[in-house]
């Protein structure tokens, strides 16, 4: 008998699944990766650091996504909105000779200031009005686990960012296989009236094949992630 899947719900106005951001400009994949799925976790559980060996235990789970948009009056998918940009000014108005104020600037290698007294615009991507059905595969203790520590979090929940707040419960129960899960995915979007578009896949089927870098090996200051593969399928 296989494992049973815990369903999450990943709902808000704004998300932001960054996937190969760099400094200035922090993008966002349309969909949650499991690097940030996991982050979630970690932050409903209350455990910060390198949490490699967690980490080993989750990355070959399986994990499967749908996502779904708002429909309009006349019960039709209404047109996924795009990516919205956020511009932001990095390290103004600090005040160098305050240690803690210093510590937000940014700095060159040496630790002086950065080009332009250590000011640095930056670009910053998110999705607008989406809501994800997350299937995640697990053993039935470890799950329990999870769905307890989502309810009753010991950090601040967001999806992706921290100004991006989730608007529903995340955890929506434990399910016999992902079939379930998502046939119960449909059920709650429908009481939102929102409509499926895709759906994402672990591995290689027949649609879209993407590589992607987002499987954590290692959090904390120095991170550690591997590639795998998964296949975009757009909703009939």
């Amino acid at each position: 008998m296989s494992d049973p899947y815990l369903l999450l719900w990943l709902e808000a106005p704004l998300q932001s699944w960054g996937h190969d951001s760099k400094f200035g400009r922090r993008d966002s994949l349309d969909f949650p990766t499991k690097s940030g799925v996991f982050g979630l976790l970690c932050c409903a559980l209350g455990v910060g650091g390198k949490q490699t060996q967690r980490l080993e235990k989750w990355a070959d789970c399986d994990m499967q996504v749908q996502a779904f948009v708002s429909m309009d009056r006349h019960g039709k998918p209404m047109p996924r909105q795009p990516l919205m940009r956020d511009f932001h000014m990095v390290g103004s108005g600090y005040d160098d000779k305050d240690p803690w104020q210093s510590l937000l600037i940014p700095k060159t290698s040496e630790g002086k200031k950065a080009v332009g007294g250590g000011t640095k615009m930056t670009y910053r991507y998110y999705l607008q009005d989406m809501a994800f059905a997350v299937a995640l595969q697990g053993s039935k203790a470890e799950l329990s686990e999870l769905e307890t520590a989502l309810r009753n979090p010991v950090w601040d929940l967001y999806l992706g960012r921290k100004n991006c707040v989730p608007t529903e419960f995340i955890a929506q129960g434990i399910c016999t296989d992902a079939e379930h899960a998502m046939n119960k995915a449909t059920q709650l979007a429908e009481s939102k009236s929102r409509a499926p578009v895709f759906k994402v896949l672990q591995g290689e089927h027949d649609g879209e094949v993407l590589t992607l870098n987002d499987v954590p090996l290692q959090f904390g200051e120095h991170k550690l992630y591997r590639d795998r593969r998964v296949t975009v399928l757009p909703v009939a």
